[in-house]
């Protein structure tokens, strides 16, 4: 008799097979393509090189994950930062980092 799990693991994030080439083309088109092109080649050569070491593809989806996230996040934050960035409800992190040092 085998032991089966009484669930099923959690299926990690696979992003298409495409999905690098197409979040660089969608860089490329944004007007912030001068600092995100260079950024996000940057850190896929680094996730790359670990993927070469490691045998492990998950650095590489989770770089695409996390550029995916900024892409699809960005015109909320130009709207944000467009309303005159009001964050008087805020608490500003560095203080929070300060008292706990």
């Amino acid at each position: 008799m085998s032991v089966q799990p009484d669930h099923a693991p959690v299926t990690p994030y696979a992003p298409a097979p495409g999905a690098p080439a197409e979040l660089l083309a969608q860089l490329r088109a944004d007007r912030r393509a001068d600092r995100w092109v260079p950024a996000f080649e940057q850190e896929w050569a680094a996730a790359l090189e670990e993927s070469r070491r490691t045998f492990s593809l998950a650095r590489l989806y989770e770089v695409v994950q996390v550029w995916q996230a900024r892409v699809a996040s960005a015109l909320a934050v130009d709207v944000f930062l467009a309303s005159g960035r009001d964050e008087t409800g805020f608490v500003d992190l560095e203080e929070l980092r300060g008292r706990r040092r």
